[in-house]
């Protein structure tokens, strides 16, 4: 089935999921194999996590999806997403105001714009690390999966926010944790123990573990709303306009319950919630907030848009 679907193992070539699925001969899995995979050197420090059968498959047969020529044009965008990270952290001081807290003193429209801007930069300091690590790991002939396979601004829903974000340790986690906790069936539960060792795994704070928990808050209405849309079937143009806004004000949601959980978790932690709510439900905020919201309205209409025009 994978086969079929696959344009890579269509081709002829072997993708990386087969390699990882694929068992190898008993004579690979041996002690100086294992320290190999565990001490290769472009995955070692902060690499995308790679499975032992995908590795060990390489070291005889190097990857043959990307061409030296593919290679160098991933090393040149590489260069200039540096280029504009430098430009970020010396024009665009977002990270600043979050450390020095002067965020307190900001309207409730500019801390959104902070707190948006954090996050883009995490996003792009996280995308030049892996990507850094994955290229080295190219070179030396090792494929590995694509930790950061979309842009943050093209993920209106946490699912597909969080299959984009690390996507190889997400990749684990549904491998080794997820599933066996019981997968879709028991998705409700198991998502709080999967935040949660998420967060414990990154760093034991409160913080952290505030932001995991705001986050499954966060994604049970999804889990939630996306049962019942999966089982609705629109069939009148009405119908399927109704379906596409209300698809629309949903992922404009999404992205503000994103924002407000990186917010807690990465700009005023769990002692600032107080002061941020407090800004945030105060009647002069209202209208920030109708903006915001708005803004992200019209972008998930756009990425739909963009999705949709991609298929024909």
């Amino acid at each position: 089935k994978h086969m079929q679907k696959c344009e890579v193992c269509y081709s002829g070539k072997t993708c990386y999921f087969a390699l990882q699925e694929k068992g190898l001969s008993v004579d690979k899995y041996t002690f100086l194999t294992y320290l190999c995979y565990l001490t290769y050197a472009p995955l070692y420090i902060a690499g995308p996590v790679v499975s032992y059968n995908a590795f060990a498959a390489q070291l005889d047969v190097p990857q043959k999806n990307y061409s030296v020529g593919q290679i160098c044009c991933y090393g040149l965008r590489w260069i200039l997403n540096f280029l504009l990270i430098e430009v970020m952290t010396h024009f665009f001081h977002y990270n600043a105001f979050v450390v020095s807290r002067l965020w307190r003193q900001l309207t409730p429209f500019e801390i959104f714009i902070i707190s948006y801007g954090v996050l883009i930069f995490m996003w792009l300091k996280f995308f030049l690390i892996w990507r850094y690590f994955r290229f080295w790991s190219l070179v030396g002939g090792v494929e590995t999966p694509e930790n950061m396979p979309r842009c943050i601004n093209n993920c209106p829903d946490l699912e597909s926010f969080w299959k984009s974000w690390h996507a190889s340790f997400n990749k684990w986690l549904v491998r080794y944790v997820y599933i066996p906790l019981g997968g879709s069936r028991r998705k409700l539960l198991s998502i709080w123990v999967v935040f949660t060792f998420v967060a414990a795994w990154h760093d034991l704070e409160w913080k952290l573990i505030s932001w995991a928990w705001l986050t499954c808050l966060c994604f049970v209405p999804e889990i939630v709303i996306k049962s019942f849309s999966n089982n609705f079937q629109a069939k009148s143009t009405l119908g399927r306009f109704i379906h596409r806004e209300l698809c629309a004000i949903a992922g404009a949601v999404t992205v503000s319950s994103l924002m407000v959980a990186n917010l807690v978790g990465y700009v005023v932690g769990p002692s600032g919630i107080k002061v941020l709510m407090a800004r945030m439900l105060h009647k002069d905020a209202l209208p920030a907030l109708g903006t915001i919201f708005t803004t992200f309205y019209v972008g998930v209409k756009l990425i739909f848009h963009i999705r949709d025009a991609r298929k024909t």
